[in-house]
């Protein structure tokens, strides 16, 4: 099995960062285990943390629509994290996961640190919301 850190390095979100840079980015990180059927993000909470889906599998609902199934190398609540706004969807854990969790302080410290990662982030997150609400990104 691969290392935290070769799993990270295999992130497009991650990809071309400096094998010291995923170390930096590593140490800023708190592996976390979620049961399987725990709701660990809800609809309309204030967002504190983001998470990095490294094992298992987990189902995005906005309301009782199904918007996506994710697994390992999906990010996960980057967006209220990032705006300060309330989570936009919740995310249940449909087999146990493995997560890394970055706290709002640790993301924007990483962020700052790290402007291509910035910037990789900023498109993920335009491309998530052009699938969502089709015509709201120009």
């Amino acid at each position: 099995m691969n290392t935290v850190d070769e799993q990270l390095e295999n992130m497009e979100i991650f990809r071309g960062l400096s094998k010291a840079e995923i170390r930096k980015v590593r140490r800023l990180m708190t592996p976390v285990t979620i049961k399987a059927g725990k709701q660990f993000i809800t609809e309309g909470d204030p967002g504190r943390e983001a998470f990095l889906v490294l094992e298992g599998r987990a189902t995005v609902r906005k309301g009782a629509k199904i918007l996506a199934t994710v697994g390992p190398g999906d990010f996960l609540g980057e967006m209220s994290v990032l705006t300060g706004d309330r989570r936009t969807a919740s995310v249940t854990a449909d087999t146990e996961l493995e997560v890394e969790v970055l706290s709002k302080r640790e993301f924007s410290s990483l962020l700052d640190e790290r402007p291509r990662l910035a910037r990789k982030l900023l498109l993920g997150v335009i491309s998530r919301l052009r699938e969502l609400e089709p015509g709201i990104v120009g």
